[in-house]
């Protein structure tokens, strides 16, 4: 697979924010699936309402989206309602109640910590802007960056070879190109995005 540095980019971003809605949406037994779903109907009209479109637009199945639906209608955070004029169709409503959830829970609290945090910074590129929220976000989460050998503050580029400060290990080409647990973002490569 060809390196696409700004897919990769915006995979861990996204990454990041799923596990963050992970997090605050099992405190309250859902899944992110199912705000999702609640968000869709609070923004959809009349006409696309229906199992059907919302799995359409999730890009799930329909059987996902029914099983969802039927945890929502349990908890009271939706209702099933049948069409005025064709009894085979059944529109989706938001609940009151599911309003009330989708209101408590928004935004997720490290993404709006994370933007703020790059609201002043000059931003030259798409990527310059996506590695910067990659950053405030893994800053704003607690989380280890994930990064490659090579951008990392351990790094230590020799003469004839490279080394790993934290491990004392020397590190081949191929391993400094690839992704460490270890991994603290060297604050110079930091500046330059800034």
């Amino acid at each position: 697979m060809k390196d696409t540095p700004t897919f990769r980019l915006i995979e861990r971003i996204s990454n990041l924010l799923r596990s963050e809605e992970r997090k605050q949406y099992a405190a309250l037994g859902l899944q992110p699936v199912h705000f999702q779903l609640l968000d869709y109907l609070t923004r959809c009209n009349q006409f696309s309402n229906t199992l059907v479109v919302v799995a359409e637009y999730l890009g799930l199945t329909k059987g996902t989206v029914s099983k969802s639906i039927q945890l929502l209608e349990r908890k009271n955070y939706l209702l099933k309602l049948p069409d005025a004029n064709d009894r085979r169709v059944t529109h989706l409503q938001i609940t009151p109640q599911g309003e009330q959830l989708l209101n408590n829970i928004r935004p997720i609290d490290v993404f709006a910590k994370a933007q703020q945090s790059i609201s002043n910074q000059n931003l030259n590129s798409l990527d310059e802007a996506l590695h910067a929220i990659l950053c405030a976000l893994q800053k704003a989460n607690n989380t280890k960056s994930f990064g490659v050998c090579h951008t990392c503050s351990n790094f230590i580029k020799m003469d004839d070879h490279s080394l790993c400060n934290l491990t004392q290990l020397p590190l081949n080409e191929v391993d400094s190109i690839k992704i460490c647990r270890e991994h603290r973002l060297n604050p110079a490569i930091l500046n330059t995005l800034t």
